[in-house]
Order: structure tokens, then C-alpha cells, then sequence
């Protein structure tokens, strides 16, 4: 699919977000927005050091803010735009959301080349649960799947 002229204002926006997050606010240099038809919903630029905050990075930001703007975590019909390619928590984040679809400027590898190395965690995602350097280790199964029961029987749930 190609860029429309409005893919491409909006990802000049968001570049120019990144830009102003390491001129600025002194966080990386990453920004991100969350649009709908010619609706910007969220903005948001890198905040992990500025905020003490591991998970606020550019496209979580715009996430966040885009779902309290529409007061609601399902984004349908919108689209991210990042200064670059997102993480592998972003990419979930985005998912979750339900985004329509991303469109990014910069790739992983010009990410990594600035020492923003994601390739870890691209690798360590791809590996079975025991193989991964994060020990990550079940137990009290059975008790665990109590709240789901209890979920599942909720009639008043909100579906995800």
C-alpha cells in the first residue's frame, strides 16, 4: 500500500515529535501519533527517562492518550505513526488496541545503530518460555485459573 499525502503529514508530525523529545524534553528520540480519518486522538514522544517510567515510550504515550480521548482501550479505525519502526512492546500495545494499521519512518536497524538494540527482545520473544535469559516459571496453575472462571462466569464482563 502506498502513503497517502496524509500518511505522510502525519508521520512528519511524528518525526517532529521525536525531534522536539530529544531537543526539549531531553527523553529518546522517538515520537508517535494515533490518528482516525484527519483526527489526531494521541501524541506522544519518548518519556522512559524523563518519567522514571520503562513502558512510557512514544507509540504507549499515544496509545494512552488516544484511548482516553475516545474513552475506550479499542482503537478500530485508527492508525499509529511512529518516528520508527516500534519495539516489541509497542507493536503488542498496538495490537491490544486494535490499531488498524502502523505506518512507521525509520527502521529497527537505524534504532539500533543509535543504541537502541530491540533485536534482543525480537530474538528472546521468539524462544519457548524455559530457553529465554528472563526466568520466567509457572506454579499454583490450577489457583491461577480461578479469576478466569469467575471472569468467564461475569455477565457484565466488557469483552477485549
Amino acid at each position: 500500500m502506498e502513503p497517502t499525502r496524509l500518511d505522510e503529514l502525519f508521520l512528519r508530525e511524528a518525526i517532529r515529535l521525536a525531534r522536539r523529545s530529544v531537543l526539549e524534553h531531553g527523553g529518546g528520540p522517538f515520537g508517535a501519533l494515533v490518528v482516525r480519518g484527519e483526527e489526531v486522538l494521541g501524541r506522544g514522544w519518548n518519556q522512559v527517562t524523563t518519567a522514571n517510567d520503562p513502558t512510557a515510550h512514544a507509540e504507549i504515550v499515544a496509545i494512552r492518550e488516544a484511548a482516553q480521548h475516545v474513552g475506550d482501550f479499542r482503537l478500530q479505525g485508527c492508525v499509529l505513526y511512529s518516528s520508527c519502526e516500534p519495539c516489541p512492546m509497542c507493536l503488542a500495545a498496538a495490537y491490544w488496541a486494535r490499531i488498524e494499521a502502523v505506518w512507521y519512518a525509520a527502521d529497527r536497524r537505524s534504532a539500533a545503530a543509535a543504541g537502541f538494540d530491540d533485536a534482543r527482545l525480537y530474538g528472546e520473544l521468539a524462544l519457548p518460555a524455559p530457553r529465554r535469559r528472563l526466568p520466567c516459571r509457572q506454579h499454583l496453575a490450577v489457583e491461577g485459573e480461578l479469576p478466569f472462571r469467575e471472569w468467564l462466569a461475569k455477565p457484565d464482563r466488557v469483552p477485549y
